[in-house]
């Protein structure tokens, strides 16, 4: 065999060796064991690469010593990541997190969630930042952020135990004892309910009132001759308060229908009519002003045949009696009728144990703090006792009668004002006594929590509601979007929606035109209420917007007034204001085109139509539109106006022109050139708020 072949075959052999010695060297460790120096100026070059023995043992071990060393990095970092748990970029989802929670959780800006979700099948629009997001949502979000994620884990919650107050069972006959009437007296604004009652306890309510219309629920006891009580209710007849007048047959045991001899049924009379049979409440008709002249009784009672409501000489049960509440003629006729009535209802009532009542009105007194009208429908109620009503609560510390003056007690069917409630209960509660402060506090954490959670149950149902629509409209933009590649589809939403992501939430509110911001302020809690029902019944968005800012109660403060400075008109004028105007055209002056023909003006050919005016004027300043078969088909400025080759301003009726419109544009003869001038009027709101 060939010497130089062998030779060669030595050396592999022998470099195979020294391979199998490094790595042997790498796994056992050694990297730190000497060498001896091999002196490198005794071998060529040439030499060193052919025979392996001879190499230079300090390089052998450097290099055997740079791979140990990347062995040895890479095998501690992996086992570096065995042992400690990846805490940078891990991300503590919940099954339900805010945008807000999200963005903390992952330690970055709320534009960044909203950048992501530019991807999604969520709109954008109705992104706030307590806006709560789905898992799946939240998940993709994590993941495109080049972030992972672990579940929370979930503390188990122990089902809260009812703490409410209820009312005591019913009480044994046996301590029933008679109680005054409750009264309610309804009827048509202004037919005369608080002048019967100004007649009935002898004094001037009728003069404080506003605009002399009752403006919340009075409550007040009517002493009888005969020594018999009856506490009347008085409540307003205006249309916005149809709430206040319900709540007043929830706790009435008569009610008083007032209708004017000479105006007859009114809208009013017949929700009222319909609030006592809701409630089962019997009716009394007082037929008032029946001192006038253009007075007919008989047609009032005729006209209430319509509604169910039959009088006595008409074969019903319902009585009739006609007054005068202004000149005091047969109130008492009316007021023995009502005991007469109550004396066959057997009204009682049990005057022991805890107390039960209705809240009828409440407001906020500067010196007293929240007060409250309340009718007391079991048991006494008396100073110190603690009562709780909604999600508030009292501990009493004065009683005052309709007139002011301080009460020890009030007992079933008596009306009476209630002071030391910490807020104010609103009108139509339940009043329940409870045993002490901490028992009062229990309920109304019960209570809180309980509209919390129907609160959030509705909010989600909406929540999901949404996010279905959005997401279905996402679907059907991926289905336009199908025939892109991927990076073209991503390339479109973010075009789409980028603009959204450089306005934050709050900053897109405000660019909403056409809002109307509102402040409400109320002297009672059902005045509010009345006022924001009639609110609820706006319905022309699409106009202006309204947003409520505030509502409550109390006096007018200063902060109130400057607030409120920019709205010196009423609501319907401000809402005017604020909608764009519209354009309207009012037409100056027609003509007819006689004839055409074209003018050459350099090398161009204009077309010109020979007219004449017969309606009005034609104006060079004004706008003109051409009209054929009824159909506008061009709309500008003049190019020309000219009467027998004179440059003109103005033609008039009865001359003959010609004018050109657009040199593109081709006349035909019965064509109509109309001249007309644009104005801007202000649009008016169609909504009627029924003030």
């Amino acid at each position: 065999m060939n010497q130089g072949l062998l030779l060669r075959f030595e050396n592999l052999v022998q470099l195979r060796g020294t391979c199998r010695q490094l790595r042997a060297l790498s796994s056992r460790k050694v990297c730190g064991a000497r060498w001896k120096p091999v002196e490198l100026s005794a071998h060529p070059v040439g030499s060193l690469l052919l025979h392996p023995h001879l190499w230079p043992k300090h390089r052998l071990i450097s290099g055997a010593l740079s791979q140990c060393r990347h062995l040895a990095t890479k095998e501690e970092t992996k086992k570096k990541k065995k042992k400690i748990p990846l805490t940078k970029g891990e991300v503590e989802i919940r099954q339900k997190m805010t945008v807000e929670e999200l963005a903390q959780a992952m330690g970055k800006d709320i534009d960044h969630i909203y950048e992501v979700l530019l991807y999604t099948d969520i709109n954008l629009d109705s992104v706030e930042p307590d806006s709560i997001l789905r898992e799946d949502h939240i998940k993709m979000i994590v993941q495109k952020s080049g972030m992972k994620y672990k579940s929370a884990k979930l503390k188990e919650e122990k089902e809260r135990k009812n703490t409410d107050a209820v009312k005591r069972p019913p009480a044994d006959p046996a301590v029933l004892t008679p109680r005054p009437p409750v009264v309610t007296i309804l009827g048509h604004v202004d037919h005369g309910k608080t002048t019967l009652l100004d007649s009935l306890r002898k004094t001037q309510v009728a003069s404080m009132e506003a605009g002399g219309i009752t403006q919340h629920i009075g409550a007040f006891i009517v002493h009888m001759p005969s020594g018999e009580k009856i506490t009347f209710l008085d409540t307003p007849g205006h249309a916005a308060f149809s709430a206040m007048r319900a709540r007043g047959t929830n706790v009435t045991d008569i009610v008083i229908l007032v209708v004017a001899a000479e105006d007859g049924v009114m809208q009013q009379t017949i929700e009222s009519i319909q609030h006592a049979k809701n409630s089962g409440v019997p009716l009394i008709l007082a037929i008032n002003k029946c001192d006038k002249p253009e007075a007919d009784p008989e047609r009032v009672k005729k006209e209430l045949l319509a509604h169910d409501v039959v009088c006595e000489e008409f074969g019903g049960d319902v009585q009739a009696v006609n007054i005068s509440a202004l000149k005091g003629e047969n109130l008492m006729v009316l007021a023995e009728a009502t005991v007469a009535l109550a004396e066959m209802l057997e009204l009682k009532a049990d005057a022991t144990g805890l107390v039960e009542g209705t809240i009828i009105e409440s407001r906020k007194d500067k010196g007293k703090g929240p007060l409250t009208t309340a009718i007391i429908q079991r048991g006494t109620l008396r100073k110190g006792c603690v009562l709780v009503a909604g999600k508030t609560w009292a501990k009493v510390r004065f009683l005052f009668n309709e007139n002011g003056e301080a009460v020890d007690a009030a007992s079933p069917g008596i009306p009476v004002e209630i002071m030391g409630w910490k807020e104010c209960p609103s009108a139509g509660d339940e009043i329940l006594e409870v045993e002490s402060e901490q028992r009062a506090q229990e309920v109304v954490a019960w209570r809180t929590y309980v509209e919390q959670q129907e609160k959030m149950k509705k909010d989600l149902e909406v929540i999901e509601a949404k996010q279905k629509e959005h997401r279905l409209e996402y679907e059907m933009q991926q289905q336009k979007l199908a025939h892109l590649t991927w990076r073209q589809r991503k390339a479109v939403l973010y075009k789409a929606n980028k603009h959204l992501m450089f306005s934050r939430p709050k900053e897109r509110a405000e660019m909403d035109e056409n809002t109307l911001s509102l402040i409400v302020k109320g002297d009672v809690d059902g005045s509010v209420e009345a006022i924001l029902n009639i609110l609820d019944s706006y319905d022309c968005e699409d106009e202006c917007k309204l947003d409520i800012l505030y509502f409550g109660m109390g006096d007018i403060s200063e902060n109130d007034i400057s607030l409120a400075e920019a709205f010196n008109e009423d609501l319907k004028d401000e809402l005017n204001s604020r909608l764009p105007p519209t354009v309207v055209e009012t037409t100056i002056g027609e003509a007819s085109v006689l004839d055409t023909f074209c003018v050459t003006v350099g090398k161009t050919k204009i077309p010109v139509a020979g007219c004449r005016v017969h309606k009005g004027l034609l104006d060079r300043k004004m706008k003109f539109k051409l009209i054929r078969n009824r159909d506008v088909i061009w709309k500008g400025c003049l190019s020309s106006l000219k009467h027998h080759k004179d440059d003109v301003q103005v033609i008039k009726m009865g001359m003959d022109c010609g004018l050109s419109l657009d040199k593109n544009l081709e006349f035909s003869i019965g064509d109509e050139i109309i001249c007309y001038e644009e104005k801007e009027i202000q649009q008016t709101t169609s909504w009627d708020p029924g003030f």
